[in-house]
Parts: structure tokens; sequence; C-alpha cells
């Protein structure tokens, strides 16, 4: 147990059995009348976002989030199949469960599997990734001034807008929170 104002961000909570996780917290004191502390908690399992507020000092049950350093190692068709590369312990993930995700994991790559009591909760990238480009269509001479953008595959088959001077074979950085370009890898 802990009290509302030891909430931190990426604090999972157990409210009336379901597992929330804490993106954004403030404490708040009004005028007149007792503190409170604000919150943005998305629900694990639905992936819904809710406001909620709780009073200050108040009593919350913190749910026990197991997180490992995983390596990804392929999809049998129906489930992606992790490593714990201290044990060798191999687990399956539901594709429903690895989500966006599944859009930057490569083979061998780590990633940072979240479990509750056995059950796997979520899957956590790095908030970017280096992948390769696969596909793209040549840019047009000329093109080379700022702000235009075309479709890119990358190796993991996800489609990214980049610059119009990327060009196949090319590796670049992408954030995994919204799929946006963020670089050249040079190498």
């Amino acid at each position: 147990m802990a009290t509302t104002n030891d909430l931190k961000n990426g604090m999972v909570l157990n409210l009336d059995g379901q597992l929330w996780q804490v993106t954004w917290f403030q404490h708040h004191k009004p005028g007149k009348g007792g503190a409170v502390v604000r919150t943005k908690l998305k629900n694990i399992e639905s992936g819904k976002t809710v406001d909620k507020t709780f009073n200050a000092d108040v009593k919350v049950e913190v749910a026990n989030v197991d997180k490992r350093t995983m390596q990804y190692l392929y999809n049998d068709g129906t489930s992606y199949v992790f490593m714990d590369t201290g044990t060798y312990e191999q687990i399956e993930v539901t594709p429903e469960i690895v989500g966006e995700a599944r859009n930057f994991l490569l083979e061998n790559q780590e990633a940072i599997v979240a479990t509750n009591d056995g059950r796997v909760l979520y899957i956590e990238l790095p908030a970017s990734v280096e992948l390769e480009i696969t596909y793209t269509e040549p840019g047009l001479q000329g093109d080379r001034s700022t702000g235009g953008t075309k479709p890119a595959t990358l190796e993991t088959g996800h489609t990214i807008q980049v610059p119009l001077f990327i060009t196949v074979g090319e590796r670049v950085k992408v954030d995994t929170r919204d799929s946006s370009y963020l670089g050249r890898v040079s190498g």
C-alpha cells in the first residue's frame, strides 16, 4: 500500500481489481479545503485513459509489476515469443498485448516485458529505435528542399513518413511512441 502522495509516473495501481498505470499526476492545494492529487490513469488491459482526482494521503494499492529486459525471438504466427536472457525462460505474448510495439520489433532485439502475477501486462520499447528502409520511392531531382515527406517501409514492414532525400538501404532513427522520423543513422 502507498498513499496518493507517493504517486509517480509509470506506477501501476490496483483500483477495484483493475490495473491502471499513472501517466501524469499533479498535487493541487486549492485555496480552501484539503489538498488533492489529480491524475491521468491508463487502463493496462483496455488502454482507456481516465482523469481521476484523489484526496491527498488516501491509501491506494500499488500493483506488483515485474519489469524484465527480455529478448524478442520470433513470431510463431499466433504469438510473439520473448526470452529472459538470465534464465532462458521463454514466454509467449499475444498480439493484442504487443500492440503497436510490433511495428518496431526485430528478432533478437531487447524489450522490457512487464508482468503482474505471471500475467504479461505490456511491452515497453526504448523511446527510439534504428531500422533500415526497405522500400521508398526515389526522391525527384529538385526535391532536396525542406518540408517534403514521402512514405517509406521499414524492415519490420511498418510504413512511416520520411524526408524526400532518404533512400532504400539507409538506416533511420524512429520514435516508437508516434512513428515519427527522427533522423538518419550514420555509419
